[in-house]
């Protein structure tokens, strides 16, 4: 997708197939999914988001509807948020939490929270890694001003947390954004820090009579975050019982002289100490048994990421650099995402398949910058033999680099390739070692296992495609463990590496290929059931009697003409038999809007599949077998 209207129908077709803005309780993004809570979701919604052009997959998991889209999901997010009213009084109709389990609530307001601003942690965390280079080339360089100045730059958005929490947090928790930020801010402020100095020096200081601690909240994840969901609750209040002429005044000004203190007296302590408690619970085994820290870590880390509830460990791990200055948690994190990354080579150097290449070559890449999404759900998870290989050899690489004691010395936002110049320190000479050796083993040691073990492509039979059109059901008949796909319109066959749309040339939707049309019918290319009909009539899913999942979309970029050209002959849930008319259009209205009427034919479910074989034809009629697949 590269246009602003792309975006902005992707947007509306999600919101349309989830039920519309009266569904929506929240919406939030990170890296790679747009992540919704719903009132109520079902399997048909999952299909129909899962279906549509430009995301990957749904996943439906700690309390949220995950709509993984990749690299583009800041443009469908800030194309979505206008669509929905979530602010401003809206938690009054009764939707304001999540329903769901504690612990779904807090997995979902951790994501909310820290996804929007990772990418700044991120870049914050490679500036202090460039940083470590340099001064390791240059011994004079940290004297520099220039470093000094780079310093403070890197370390700004971890010293000012609190302020990215409270504006976050205020949105989640549907709180006035300047209140938050100005009762968070007082935490950070340099008055405090002063006193609080004092404070731990021995000097006593109270507040209406109540001795302070010398607690610090720079760099502090749950105290600002506790503080805005308490203030959630004292503004609806307050906005409930003043008056209007002077609310705009007075609640304000009652929300910060009263959950600053109550803050600084009772939420900070507590709430720092649960976090340095948590750390320390996971300090203690990575101390006392580091190979099993590295092995749960490192081998089912990405397991974690799969079902979206990795944000919940952020607390843990700010915390452990703010009380250590250092964390083995990222580092045992970082060997776990390499390990993908290795697995996506394996892939590509095994495969025989041109799309499957081009896939992995564009997910590895990714997951150099540590966003393994794409290749989960594009490569690894897909063949499923991959992600287990990388799994494995996650493990494998965090126990050995477990002996070395490695760590991280500055946070990285996206642990992966790029911030391994994380765990370099004169103090501990031996974590940079441990960290390349198991980075080494388990970048390598899934590639070594595809290789010998393969992943999938090494049963498949190849198969010779008759220069005459063979029907499915011959086929199936003389191979059980195959399915053949007939072409669901006649015309030119082009590969789908070569469709000018990056969503499908890429494979991110799935493996097939494209027809360029000579005539104006589509036609089922099986027996099965019509599973998704867009609502602009340009796209049609549907599902074989055996499960083989294809979704036929007519034209690129024709979403944009709001189906004029186009009359359906099925409906949504009809069972069709092959060769069944399902659509006509009018290729030629397509074309006066200067589109093309290439129709991709992919199967959205192949990773279900040992293997997706596409036909050696130029043309094809309704009748000819273009796809089979190896089950």
């Amino acid at each position: 997708m590269s246009k602003v209207r792309d975006y902005q129908q992707l947007a509306h077709s999600i919101l349309e197939a989830v039920g519309g803005e009266d569904n929506i309780i929240s919406v939030a993004r990170c890296a790679t999914r747009l992540r919704l809570v719903l009132k109520r979701s079902d399997a048909k919604a999952k299909d129909q988001v899962a279906a549509l052009p430009g995301v990957i997959t749904v996943v439906e998991s700690g309390g949220q509807f995950q709509v993984v889209i990749g690299q583009h999901v800041g443009e469908v997010y800030e194309a979505f948020q206008p669509l929905v009213s979530l602010e401003d009084g809206n938690s009054d109709q009764g939707t304001e939490a999540p329903k769901g389990t504690i612990l779904n609530r807090i997995i979902a307001t951790m994501s909310a929270v820290f996804a929007p601003f990772v990418y700044i942690l991120a870049a914050a965390g490679i500036l202090q890694g460039a940083l470590i280079l340099i001064s390791l080339v240059f011994k004079d360089f940290a004297a520099t001003g220039t470093y000094e100045v780079f310093s403070f730059i890197s370390w700004a958005p971890f010293t000012f947390l609190p302020i990215f929490i409270a504006i976050t947090a205020a949105n989640h928790f549907k709180v006035n954004q300047f209140i938050a930020v100005a009762c968070s801010a007082a935490l950070v402020s340099p008055t405090w820090a002063e006193m609080a100095g004092r404070i731990t020096s021995g000097e006593s200081i109270s507040f209406i009579g109540i001795a302070l601690s010398g607690t610090t909240y720079t760099s502090s994840v749950l105290p600002p975050l506790f503080l805005v969901w308490l203030l959630s609750y004292l503004e609806k209040f307050l906005n409930r019982t003043i008056n209007d002429v002077i609310k705009p005044l007075f609640v304000p000004f009652f929300c910060m002289v009263i959950m600053v203190p109550l803050t600084i007296l009772v939420i900070g302590p507590i709430t720092t100490l649960g976090a340095e408690g948590i750390a320390n619970g996971y300090n203690y085994l990575a101390e006392n048994a580091p190979a099993l820290a590295g092995l749960i870590i490192g081998g089912f880390w990405q397991i974690i990421v799969i079902f979206g509830v990795h944000w919940g460990v952020t607390p843990m791990v700010l915390a452990n650099f703010e009380q250590y200055g250092r964390d083995s948690f990222q580092a045992y994190q970082t060997i776990a995402v390499i390990a993908q990354v290795g697995a996506v080579i394996g892939v590509i150097l095994k495969t025989r398949n041109k799309e499957t290449k081009k896939v992995g070559v564009s997910a590895g890449l990714t997951g150099i910058f540590g966003i393994t999404e794409p290749a989960i759900y594009g490569v690894t998870l897909r063949f499923k033999k991959p992600f287990i290989y990388g799994c494995i050899s996650g493990a494998v690489g965090a126990v050995v680099a477990s002996f070395f004691k490695p760590y991280y010395f500055a946070y990285a936002g996206l642990p992966g390739p790029l911030t391994l110049v994380n765990g370099i320190s004169s103090d501990y000479p031996s974590s940079i070692v441990g960290l390349l050796i198991g980075t080494a083993i388990a970048l390598i040691l899934p590639i070594v296992l595809i290789q010998i073990l393969g992943f999938g492509e090494e049963k498949v039979v190849p198969v010779t495609t008759p220069a005459a059109p063979v029907p499915a059901q011959e086929v199936s008949a003389t191979l059980t463990n195959e399915e053949t796909i007939q072409a669901p319109l006649a015309g030119q066959v082009v590969p789908l590496s070569n469709v000018p749309d990056e969503v499908f040339a890429s494979g991110a939707m799935g493996q097939g290929v494209a027809i360029r049309p000579t005539g104006n019918t589509v036609v089922a290319p099986f027996t099965g059931t019509v599973v998704m009909i867009a609502p602009t009539k340009h796209a049609i899913g549907l599902r074989s009697t055996s499960g083989v999942e294809v979704l036929i979309h007519v034209g690129l970029e024709t979403v944009g003409l709001d189906g004029s050209p186009f009359t359906l002959h099925v409906e949504d849930g009809a069972s069709v038999d092959a060769g069944q008319t399902l659509l006509t259009f009018d290729a030629s209205a397509i074309e006066q809007h200067g589109l093309q009427t290439i129709t991709p034919v992919i199967v959205t479910n192949a990773s279900s599949y040992a293997e997706v074989i596409v036909g050696q034809h130029e043309t094809v009629e309704t009748n000819t077998a273009i796809l089979t697949i190896i089950k």
